[in-house]
């Protein structure tokens, strides 16, 4: 397996990526390819206490690094010999079996989307991080590559995300509902109401669990598996758990300190507090793929520090070793809509 790395992508680059790397390579075997201008990418590793490249990783030059400025739908061609768009042609070669970067969001999508190419048959790609909910986890499908959707996107986002449940969490058959103001099939707008008919055909059709509408509330209680929403309802629903997450952890750390009593009180639970503070770290789940492209491509938060990036790493092996790809590929007829029938109007 070798992974292919944008050293040159993110708030921390090069260091905490090369950092991260190589701690996934020594600590899961994979191979590594670190893609960016290779002096000060040679200087990072060197700063890891490594003298010379470990057996398994080697370094692709690139001149170039998108920026955070720069125009995120045409990055990936004006900066031909940018990290992100080298790495990105390097999967598409075939040259790694995976490629991670914690680069601009939409610039890594846009390259992943024209130059990768998506899925013969899937219209959007859609992010799907893995999120905590009360005694297991979800799928939320998409959180932020497609803003404006039709209910066509939202059938196959939904799709994405069970197979997805499927291969990468272990479900054998998970709960998918779509993300709304309330429960009830006659709640939200025109949107929500046609993608609720199809994803019910669906369900009866047996292709996927369709369980129906759900509240944030609820999906964030347990209630679905596989949580499909448009991107900017998803995107909201993904801020606002890792806002209220940050506030919670701050007030029990409020609380704890407050006396020598609640002092003792944190030492008896310290162990546990360390176990909720994991769970609700992003850092822990490193990076979210975009469903739907033909090859994995996993973005890592633009802050990732080392450990983050490493996981990130381990994420892609496991994206890439899952068979997710395969599934979507012999499904996808199932997942078109006759474009006739189709009544919500694609975005402009």
């Amino acid at each position: 397996m070798k992974i292919i790395v944008d050293a040159m992508g993110g708030d921390n680059a090069p260091q905490a990526i090369v950092e991260g790397a190589l701690d996934a390579h020594r600590l899961y075997g994979m191979d590594i390819v670190l893609v960016g201008r290779a002096a000060e990418v040679l200087r990072a590793v060197e700063a890891c206490g490594e003298t010379t490249l470990p057996a398994g990783v080697e370094i692709k030059d690139a001149s170039e690094v998108v920026e955070i400025c720069d125009d995120p739908a045409t990055a990936f061609k004006v900066k031909k010999d940018s990290s992100l768009t080298v790495g990105m042609n390097m999967l598409k070669a075939g040259e790694g079996d995976a490629f991670v970067s914690a680069g601009s969001t939409g610039a890594l999508l846009s390259g992943a989307t024209l130059l990768v190419k998506r899925i013969r048959g899937i219209r959007r790609a859609a992010m799907g991080p893995v999120i905590p909910t009360f005694g297991g986890k979800a799928v939320l499908c998409d959180c932020g590559a497609n803003a404006e959707c039709t209910a066509e996107y939202l059938l196959q986002f939904a799709y994405l995300g069970s197979y997805y449940a499927k291969r990468v969490l272990g479900l054998e058959q998970p709960r998918v509902a779509l993300l709304n103001i309330g429960a009830e099939a006659e709640k939200g707008d025109a949107l929500r109401h046609e993608a609720h008919a199809l994803l019910r055909e669906a369900g009866e059709a047996g292709r996927i669990h369709f369980i129906g509408n759900i509240e944030a509330g609820d999906a964030m209680l347990g209630g679905a598996d596989v949580i499909v929403a448009d991107g900017f309802a998803g995107n909201v629903m993904l801020k606002s758990v890792e806002g209220t997450a940050k506030f919670l952890m701050k007030e029990l750390k409020g609380v704890f300190y407050s006396s020598t009593k609640t002092k003792l009180g944190a030492l008896l639970v310290k162990k546990e507090m360390a176990g909720m503070k994991k769970l609700l770290d992003p850092s822990e789940v490193g990076g979210t793929p975009f469903l739907g492209i033909s090859k994995p491509v996993l973005k890592a938060h633009g802050s990732s520090d080392a450990r983050a990036i490493c996981n990130a790493v381990l994420r892609a092996m496991e994206y890439a070793e899952s068979g997710f790809i395969a599934d979507v590929e012999a499904n996808v007829d199932a997942m078109k809509v006759d474009r006739g029938a189709e009544k919500v109007q694609a975005p402009s």
